[in-house]
């Protein structure tokens, strides 16, 4: 190891080396360099410092990348929890559309707008929005009017999000 000393040179002598190249851009004239035992010192002192400051340097990136790493992770785990959720709502909706049998649909088609929605408005919702989606677009409308204004909003939403679905 040098001595305090010799690092107060070597410091110098950096100092002087950043001086003089501030100068020679100024066009002033350049102070005067140290001694040749000086530059050796400091070279000396660059290179040990090279192997641990590289190590630095690699330790930083590969925390960087590790950080990164988890961040994607973290990502991964919220999408797939969304697509499990959304699948899950896929699910739900095709067994509400299968449970509305094509009979059930015919026998609510044909009976009178207000004893359809009487009818409707006491059964659960999934189930009255799968009928209300397989009925013709007039005979729904002309039932959802004799519901009341509440029912028939929360049955439309089923409606409008399951067909929604069908459509992405």
């Amino acid at each position: 190891m040098s001595s305090p000393p010799r690092l107060l040179s070597a410091a110098a002598f950096a100092c002087v080396l950043i001086a003089n190249a501030a100068s020679a851009q100024n066009g002033a004239k350049p102070a005067p360099t140290p001694d040749r035992a000086i530059e050796s010192e400091i070279a000396r002192y660059c290179a040990a410092l090279a192997p641990s400051a590289a190590e630095a340097r690699a330790a930083s990136q590969l925390r960087r990348l590790s950080d990164l790493a988890q961040q994607v992770r973290d990502e991964v785990e919220r999408l797939e929890a969304k697509e499990a959720a959304a699948q899950d709502w896929v699910t739900k909706r095709e067994t509400m559309m299968k449970s509305a049998t094509e009979d059930v649909v015919a026998i609510y088609g044909k009976m009178a707008p207000d004893a359809a929605a009487t009818e409707l408005s006491a059964m659960d919702e999934g189930m009255a929005a799968a009928v209300l989606a397989k009925l013709k677009p007039l005979t729904a409308s002309a039932i959802l009017a004799e519901m009341q204004a509440d029912k028939a909003a929360k049955l439309s939403t089923l409606i409008a999000g399951a067909l929604s679905a069908d459509r992405s």
